[in-house]
């Protein structure tokens, strides 16, 4: 039997998905904030915030420079999920 699931997801000023919305996001939203904040705040290395989330050294550089998950939403968009149960 199929359920249906109403899931708000982010999107920029085109309508694309971004954040851990976007389907092929795998670090959460909590962690890239989580990592900019002791990177500034704190001062922690790439090295170390690498080791410290199990991520490349490049993708961290990247997240903290803001070249990388850099956009904030312009609006939310509801969008129906269907889910199958056993």
């Amino acid at each position: 039997m199929k359920r249906r699931k109403v899931v708000i997801i982010a999107v920029n000023e085109q309508g694309y998905r971004i954040g851990s919305s976007h389907h092929n996001a795998t670090i959460s939203d909590e962690v890239v904030d989580k990592m900019r904040d002791l990177h500034e705040d704190q001062l922690i290395g790439y090295r170390r915030l690498a080791k410290m989330f199990n991520l490349p050294r490049s993708v961290v550089q990247k997240i903290c420079n803001y070249e990388r998950r850099a956009q904030t939403p312009n609006r939310w968009k509801k969008v129906v999920k269907d889910e199958i149960e056993d």
